[in-house]
């Protein structure tokens, strides 16, 4: 896995893969930034690694869901540098014709056993998660 940064303008930078997919990253402090900021795409990566990961255990449980979608809260230390991560907090939302339990298994296995973002940024922040089937929250 290989990345590449390209600085366009003050804090304003280009991140691009092998593949030529790019995002763009700036200083959330600065007045308009262009990009989202480094902190936010840790929490953006919770967020992919997890959906990839609970799309491919529903698929293998056979649950056909229509729509999924993960929001992801963080919080940092206060005053301190580096600010790290203490708490992380992942509400996964799916609709459709899905078990609920096999969805909380689902999330349950990939926050605390697949995911390789949350499994890195476990070492410095408590992640929890609440899993949302058809609105209605749901539990082992």
């Amino acid at each position: 896995m290989k990345i590449k940064l390209i600085n366009k303008s003050g804090y304003h930078s280009k991140i691009e893969n092998q593949n030529g997919n790019y995002i763009d990253i700036d200083n959330k402090s600065d007045i308009n930034p262009k990009g989202v900021s480094p902190m936010e795409l840790l929490l953006m990566g919770v967020a992919g690694c997890s959906s990839i990961d609970i799309i491919s255990i529903l698929k293998k449980q056979k649950q056909e869901f229509k729509n999924l979608y993960i929001e992801v809260e963080g919080k940092r230390e206060d005053g301190e540098l580096p600010s790290l991560f203490t708490q992380i907090h992942a509400d996964v939302f799916i609709e459709g014709d899905v078990d609920s339990k096999k969805a909380y298994k689902a999330s349950e296995l990939s926050f605390t056993k697949y995911c390789s973002v949350s499994k890195t940024l476990e070492a410095t922040a408590d992640i929890s998660f609440s899993v949302y089937v058809n609105n209605k929250i749901c539990s082992k």
